[in-house]
């Protein structure tokens, strides 16, 4: 069933431990180095920086590289120390850090896309690179042979990607507003459902089997994939695009960011309640209450949530 969490004014607040300054243009991908004080950043000033932490507490780069085109994305694997990144030429280039991170080498280009790179995820396992593109298409690729393994596309830009490494499923957002989960193999694919809603970020945890969305009607929802029943969950507060989302396994927490600065955490343990229509006043999942109209008669002046049979018998004069 679906439900809706509004945010609250909360007493504590993130506390802001430093800050990282020097790129000439927009920072698109930040990613933090485990069990490292360092941090890496991609930008559209066509620059992969790594920065490490230094005795004086400040972040100074120990890599400085520059590409030839804007950095639009990036996929980092801490453990074989791998990294991808995306461009906005449409091209995919690897490299290798060294294990004390002052030393990057080129490993491969790989010509992904006809248009700038949306979103990219590396994956060990199946040693493949899967990335989505402004070209409407996501392509999968082998790391080993740098070859194409395959490519669907789609009606609209593809902009955020999401991969089960265990299941090979990809979730793909595309500025149609549509979410679809592909499966993935060599050499072909099946497409197992679309979700509709939702365009701008995903965030996937596979050990709930939880899908998170945002999207540009400053919204995220949560998709109960695991649970198999239809099951949503919406939150509000930003007021802006929310263009970016990490779920917390640790704390059960979701954070999101939306493109006025604002940042919201929200605590994903606090109890629900089910949605219901507000006419008939039956219990709906998201699936069946797709719709939303004012209801003054009802004493409801801004839009609320109706069942899909409902919205039908409403009249212009209610």
């Amino acid at each position: 069933m679906a439900a809706e969490i509004h945010s609250r004014p909360q007493t504590a607040r993130p506390v802001l431990l430093n800050k990282i300054e020097g790129h000439s243009d927009t920072v698109n991908s930040a990613v933090l180095i485990p069990k490292e004080d360092g941090v890496i950043t991609v930008s559209e000033d066509r620059t992969i920086r790594v920065w490490l932490k230094r005795d004086s507490g400040q972040y100074w780069p120990s890599i400085f590289h520059t590409v030839s085109s804007p950095c639009s994305c990036m996929s980092y694997h801490h453990d074989s120390r791998r990294i991808f990144i995306g461009q906005d030429n449409g091209a995919i280039v690897e490299f290798l850090i060294s294990e004390d991170f002052n030393k990057m080498s080129h490993v491969k280009t790989y010509p992904a896309h006809q248009n700038r790179v949306s979103d990219m995820v590396f994956s060990l396992e199946s040693q493949w690179v899967v990335s989505t593109g402004h070209d409407k298409s996501v392509s999968w690729m082998c790391t080993q042979s740098g070859s194409m393994l395959g490519r669907h596309y789609f009606t609209a830009w593809a902009s955020c990607l999401q991969y089960d490494h265990e299941t090979q499923h990809a979730f793909i957002g595309d500025f149609s507003g549509t979410i679809t989960l592909l499966k993935l193999e060599t050499q072909t694919y099946s497409t197992i459902t679309t979700l509709k809603g939702h365009e701008a970020t995903l965030w996937w945890d596979p050990v709930q089997r939880l899908l998170f969305s945002g999207a540009s009607d400053h919204s995220v929802i949560m998709w109960d994939i695991g649970g198999r029943k239809g099951r949503t969950l919406l939150l509000q507060g930003h007021h802006e695009r929310v263009q970016s989302l990490r779920y917390l396994q640790l704390t059960r927490q979701l954070v999101s960011c939306s493109a006025d600065g604002g940042m919201a955490v929200w605590n994903m343990d606090t109890p629900r309640e089910e949605h219901h229509c507000r006419k008939c006043g039956k219990a709906v999942c998201g699936k069946c209450s797709s719709k939303r109209t004012s209801f003054p008669i009802m004493g409801f002046e801004f839009p609320v949530r109706v069942c899909d049979a409902c919205f039908d018998t409403i009249k212009e004069e209610e």
